[in-house]
């Protein structure tokens, strides 16, 4: 795929956020969830080495399935893919390339985010069946190792970075062909006020939002 056509597939629909709740509770599930949505954020992990994740991921399904895609992150065992399908989950997030989560994620009707940091990973990613790569850590590996990346990959692969995404930063990644990108700490920390979160949220979209009709306009 040539970085061109990389440019006119992503822009094609609106870049992709993803909320990482990294310690977030089952009773700040729904006031977070519902912040995120007003935001217009509608893409929620809840990593695995939160407090009680798969029941944080049951109600956010609950309540917010019908608007959001919902699902796991630091998935790094093959046992706990069907976990997050008994929780109601559709996404495994990973911090790494493991075939065997991948695999085992697709058969289960779910969609893998692995991350990569390497062509190696990205490749053996690809031949697993993975169509979403998680760039991690964005923050050490920069927009130069996703723009040598998408100029080699199949169509339809899409590239989030995650690792100190803000709204400063995250103009440059959507710029450089990013489909969208995963937040942290920025977004939500545990104990953040709900509010708080929205407002934060609220900029981020906007920043992803103006960065692609800006990279649209220059095409």
């Amino acid at each position: 795929m040539t970085s061109s056509s990389s440019s006119t597939s992503l822009h094609s629909t609106p870049p992709l956020l993803v909320a990482i709740l990294r310690g977030l509770t089952p009773d700040e599930a729904p006031a977070i969830g519902q912040a995120l949505l007003d935001a217009g954020i509608t893409c929620f992990e809840v990593p695995l080495n939160s407090p009680r994740p798969f029941d944080s991921i049951r109600i956010l399904t609950e309540r917010y399935g019908e608007q959001a895609e919902i699902g796991a992150g630091t998935v790094v065992d093959p046992a706990d893919v069907p976990r997050v399908v008994e929780a109601g989950g559709r996404l495994v997030v990973a911090p790494n390339t493991d075939p065997e989560v991948i695999a085992d994620s697709l058969g289960l009707g779910l969609i893998p985010y692995p991350g990569v940091a390497t062509a190696t990973d990205v490749f053996a990613a690809l031949r697993a069946g993975a169509r979403h790569l998680k760039i991690f850590p964005a923050d050490a590996l920069g927009t130069a190792v996703l723009r040598a990346w998408s100029a080699v990959v199949p169509a339809g692969t899409a590239f989030l970075p995650v690792g100190g995404i803000t709204t400063e930063t995250l103009p440059g990644w959507i710029r450089a062909g990013a489909a969208g990108a995963g937040i942290g700490t920025f977004l939500y920390a545990p104990g953040r006020d709900a509010e708080e979160v929205r407002t934060t949220a609220a900029g981020l979209v906007r920043a992803a939002s103006g960065a692609q009709q800006r990279e649209g306009s220059a095409q």
